[in-house]
């Protein structure tokens, strides 16, 4: 009898061990379940901020992306001023060299003589040219003569061969408003001399040209 309580008492002993055991394993279990299945703080923490980094990071190459952009703009702006502006210059060149050509031609005329000659009818033509590529433009013309003759009618003289030039220049179009003329008869000899190569130079209409 005695015997038999013994081995009783050790099976029940076993198996209270057993069950023991096996509440502890699956609450260990059910534990480190638990623990893989919650992420760490700072692990969700990361993963929340990481859309936010994102969208800055976005914004940041949006707007280096714009400002890269304006400045090529800008760029193209400056290289477009600068070509104008040797465009203008160099416009301003040719007028200029036009303007200087103008006043250095004359047109000569035959002793006594006040009809435009043939050979600088050309001359002529190339002064409208001018009248009208530049509105803002004028154009005096002085009548001059060689010594021969008396002041009185070299003055005449030199006022017909003015006029002359200008009606020639308001055939080709040019207002008379943008002429003036002016008569200096003998006064203003181009070639200081007494023979006919001193007063071929001098029987001339010279030209300058007057800005408004």
């Amino acid at each position: 009898m005695k015997r038999n309580l013994i081995i009783a008492a050790l099976v029940v002993f076993a198996f209270s061990s057993i069950f023991l055991l096996s509440s502890c394993a699956k609450k260990q279990v059910v534990t480190e379940e638990k623990e893989v299945k919650a992420p760490p703080k700072e692990v969700a923490k990361v993963e929340k901020e990481k859309p936010v980094v994102k969208e800055v990071k976005e914004a940041e190459e949006v707007k280096k992306a714009e400002e890269a952009k304006l400045e090529k703009l800008k760029e193209l702006e400056m290289a477009k001023q600068r070509e104008a502006e040797a465009k203008m210059a160099k416009e301003k060149a040719w007028q200029e060299r036009r303007i200087a050509k103008a006043e250095a031609e004359s047109i000569y005329f035959y002793f006594y003589k006040t009809f435009i000659m043939f050979g600088y009818m050309a001359v002529l033509k190339a002064k409208a040219e001018l009248l009208k590529d530049n509105p803002n433009i004028y154009i005096r013309i002085e009548g001059n003569c060689d010594e021969r003759g008396t002041n009185e009618y070299n003055l005449a003289l030199g006022e017909r061969r003015a006029n002359s030039a200008a009606k020639f220049l308001v055939s080709l179009g040019i207002s008379p408003d943008r002429i003036e003329t002016i008569s200096y008869g003998e006064e203003r000899p181009l070639a200081l001399g007494h023979g006919g190569g001193a007063w071929a130079q001098n029987r001339r209409d010279d030209f300058t040209v007057i800005a408004k």
